[in-house]
């Protein structure tokens, strides 16, 4: 296909090669891969200022979508590609095949470093592409430590996001840092939060800092430290896109079922003859309040133990007003899909899993009435716009780039119809919270690219 960019994405072209380091936080659906990918192109074959690329990308995206947004396009047909993927002997193969683009997915970025300082080679990636910079956010990570090694030998990054601020301003400290080398939010973290953060709650006997919250004026200071690589994008302002529809639908336990809800989240523990329902600490307590929430909980043996049907009846219910249209469920724990598979088969559905390629395909096409998705899995690189425009979340995420992500398998560029989210949301439980926190997240995530959006 002949690729004809709109004028966002020339921008965006020209950005990448015009700054050594830079950031996009671009939408969902505004086209990160085809931008960089021209981009790339420009810079090897025109302007000669790169020799050999490494893109890191979640494995999918590694795997399947890069690859395949070079074989579409007419003008990256001299593009060579190697994908660093799957055993380790498949892997050492494409790190010594012949190709100008190397794409490993960020759980092979420890292996690919490592394999260098073994083999005694020298580090002859020119340039890092980092597809999904998020992914990047925890500075004790593997991965980010990894690549840190190998920062000062690489001349030209680009970091792409939707979504840079997933939980709060303190992500950027490892997001820029890892592009920059800490030259605008500073080298080391406590620097950077002391300087604009102060503790929001701690143990009053440890000192132990639990959270912090930004002091006055450091966000404004913050984006104004990365404005100069940074560039932002909201796909509302550069697509003609359907209108997107959040409802919320109310379940209310009974008496019974709330007693058992108050008990674990009094007590912290359930009792029980055969298995306990308990919770360690304050994050378990959490979690397993949500599995409540959904209508069941693992005990200590790992068993699952039915609470309540509210949700799945309410599922049921929308699948039917629904009225034939597809519908795509998102879940969150294993034991969620158990119960909605099989109350939706016993009320004459045959639900079915978006997994591999064969799903998406029949998805696309209408053959899938009713299709179930995690977010971890649909985060990133799934085109499934065609297939559908109803999202129905039976238990949510406290991760807002997942949340985000899976939002926009549906609500993305190719989508013709008015998209709806339905939230299944039991009353007066942590639901409740989870949908607050996922707000005020956003909240912060949309100063950020407000902050830097581009003016075209």
């Amino acid at each position: 296909m002949k690729y004809t960019p709109h004028d966002y994405q020339k921008y965006c072209i020209e950005y990448i090669r015009e700054h050594p380091v830079s950031a996009l936080f671009l939408d969902m659906g505004l086209g990160k891969t085809i931008i960089t990918l021209t981009a790339l192109n420009a810079l090897m074959f025109d302007e000669l200022k790169v020799n050999k690329v490494l893109v890191i990308a979640p494995l999918r995206v590694a795997r399947d979508t890069w690859p395949a947004e070079v074989k579409k396009w007419d003008h990256l047909q001299n593009l060579e590609i190697s994908v660093i993927v799957g055993s380790v002997k498949d892997r050492t193969a494409a790190v010594n095949h012949n190709a100008f683009i190397y794409i490993v997915n960020r759980e092979n970025v420890k292996w690919l470093v490592e394999y260098y300082e073994k083999n005694g080679l020298r580090w002859d990636f020119d340039m890092i592409v980092i597809d999904e910079l998020s992914s990047f956010k925890n500075y004790q990570s593997q991965r980010f430590k990894w690549l840190r090694k190998v920062r000062p030998f690489v001349k030209r990054w680009v970091g792409l996001t939707g979504t840079p601020t997933s939980n709060g301003l303190m992500d950027l400290w490892a997001e820029i840092g890892i592009l920059d080398g800490g030259e605008r939010l500073g080298r080391f973290i406590g620097r950077f939060r002391e300087s604009y953060f102060k503790p929001g709650s701690m143990n009053p006997s440890t000192g132990v800092v639990f959270s912090y919250t930004p002091r006055p004026g450091a966000e404004e200071q913050i984006y104004q430290k990365i404005s100069d690589i940074t560039i932002s994008m909201k796909a509302l302002d550069y697509l003609d896109m359907p209108e997107c529809v959040y409802v919320n639908h109310e379940v209310e336990m009974n008496t019974v079922e709330r007693k058992f809800y108050d008990q674990l989240k009094h007590d912290l523990i359930i009792p029980l003859e055969d298995g306990d329902i308990d919770a360690a600490n304050a994050a378990s307590l959490s979690n397993k309040l949500l599995q409540m929430a959904n209508g069941a909980v693992y005990d200590e043996n790992k068993e699952a133990r039915n609470i309540h049907s509210r949700k799945l009846e309410m599922l049921e219910d929308l699948i039917e007003a629904a009225n034939g249209q597809p519908v795509l469920i998102g879940y969150w724990f294993k034991h969620d899909r158990t119960r909605i598979i099989e109350h939706l088969t016993a009320c004459g559905y045959a639900p079915r899993d978006i997994k591999d390629s064969d799903d998406i395909t029949d998805w696309n096409a209408g053959n899938i009435p009713v299709a179930l998705i995690h977010p971890a899995s649909a985060g990133h690189g799934l085109n499934i716009q065609s297939g559908g425009h109803i999202l129905i979340w039976f238990g949510l995420t406290w991760s807002l780039e997942l949340y985000q992500q899976t939002n926009a398998r549906l609500w993305r560029q190719g989508q013709q119809n008015t998209v709806t989210i339905h939230h299944i949301v039991t009353k007066d439980t942590v639901d409740d919270d989870v949908l607050k926190a996922l707000a005020s997240k956003d909240v912060t995530q949309e100063k950020l690219i407000s902050a830097v959006k581009a003016r075209l």
